[in-house]
């Protein structure tokens, strides 16, 4: 055996190494070989590389707070926690204040890059059949190539890194949103659970009085004796609470006998009062228009009618199912209060609500 055979072959130190996200030493970004050096075509304005490496930290700033945007809406959105309209403001200035920041700070980078850093040239493009051959190909082929030497991708690595850096996190933002769609409290089966009930299902625990919003009082049902009027009332104990009052505000009206029809629950009535949701099956908005002689509820944001004397079934507009009426009675002293919660979901529709329809009839059968 010769002392050939006994040699190790060292590695070559002159064979560039591989940066991430360039192509391998002796390559093109397509994957070949490299053919095409930076262009040299009459009348094409190349910027002085001067000026070319000042644009270069500008647009490298940039993408440095676009990663930096994103980083911090990731961190904001999972330590402000919506619950009130307070917090939820918040939540609301801040994610859009990080996110605006990052996509501006990417737009300005690449339009900075684009602007300041490549050669400027006007292209004429001629029409040709659809059909494309192989020489065509390798033109595409070539201009790609000329395209990205004259970028500076390969060329210039703090720009590459930085685009980089800051397209990371933007990656990762989709992620986070649909992750938190099952396991925020206020989302997935959890957000489920909060729709199906409102704070009148605490009157099963004890009563409960109906009073009138703004004011507070409650509601004799003997003073409540003129057909066709109309309260809006809200839960004991809740007139300040808006998150309560989003979901429970109640309006009541006062019908002649002989006016409710078999789509009312007349079991759950008292003395011609019936009690329905005030928050639209559309999109939520408060419904409380109402006009005496049709006994028709009408939504103000987009004009859906209820037919109140009809279990406040849609006789138009957008809104797909009727107000959710609400079971009431009086108490020992004559004051209205209710005796269950809705028995459906009330508000806009959503893709559980089917579930939470069928739990919460259970809930109010047992």
């Amino acid at each position: 055996m010769t002392d050939n055979e006994h040699e190790i072959e060292q590695p070559d130190e002159r064979v560039p190494k591989r940066v991430i996200g360039t192509p391998a030493p002796g390559t093109s970004m397509l994957g070949a070989k490299e053919t095409v050096e930076d262009a040299d075509v009459p009348g094409v304005m190349i910027p002085d590389e001067k000026s070319a490496r000042k644009a270069e930290k500008i647009v490298a700033l940039c993408f440095t707070i676009t990663f930096l945007s994103a980083i911090a809406f990731i961190i904001l959105y999972v330590q402000i926690q919506v619950g009130t309209p307070e917090a939820t403001g918040q939540s609301n200035l801040a994610l859009g204040t990080t996110l605006t920041l990052a996509l501006l700070g990417l737009a300005v980078g690449v339009t900075v890059w684009v602007r300041s850093i490549m050669p400027k040239y006007n292209l004429i493009q001629e029409r040709h059949d659809l059909a494309t051959d192989e020489t065509t190909r390798e033109e595409v082929a070539d201009t790609f190539l000329q395209g990205a030497n004259e970028s500076g991708f390969v060329k210039r690595p703090l720009l590459r890194r930085t685009l980089l850096l800051a397209s990371a996190p933007l990656g990762l933002l989709p992620l986070v949103l649909l992750r938190d769609l099952d396991n925020s409290p206020m989302t997935g089966a959890n957000f489920n659970k909060l729709l199906r009930h409102t704070v009148w299902a605490e009157t099963r625990k004890k009563p409960m009085k109906l009073l009138v919003e703004g004011t507070g009082q409650p509601i004799r049902a003997a003073d409540f004796n003129s057909p066709g009027g109309i309260l809006s009332v809200v839960p004991e104990g809740y007139e300040h609470d808006m998150n309560a009052l989003a979901k429970a505000t109640l309006i009541l009206i006062k019908f002649r006998p002989e006016d409710l029809k078999p789509g009312t629950n007349k079991n759950w009535t008292h003395d011609g009062i019936v009690a329905y949701s005030k928050i639209c099956t559309h999109v939520g908005c408060p419904a409380a228009l109402y006009e005496q002689t049709t006994h028709h509820i009408l939504c103000p944001c987009h004009q859906s009618t209820f037919d109140a004397a009809d279990g406040a079934k849609v006789i138009f507009g957008p809104a797909a199912r009727p107000l959710p009426q609400l079971h009431i009675g009086v108490d020992a002293e004559g004051f209205l209060i209710a005796k269950d919660d809705f028995n459906v979901p009330v508000g806009p529709s959503y893709w559980e609500r089917g579930d939470a329809e069928k739990a919460a009839r259970e809930g109010s059968t047992a």
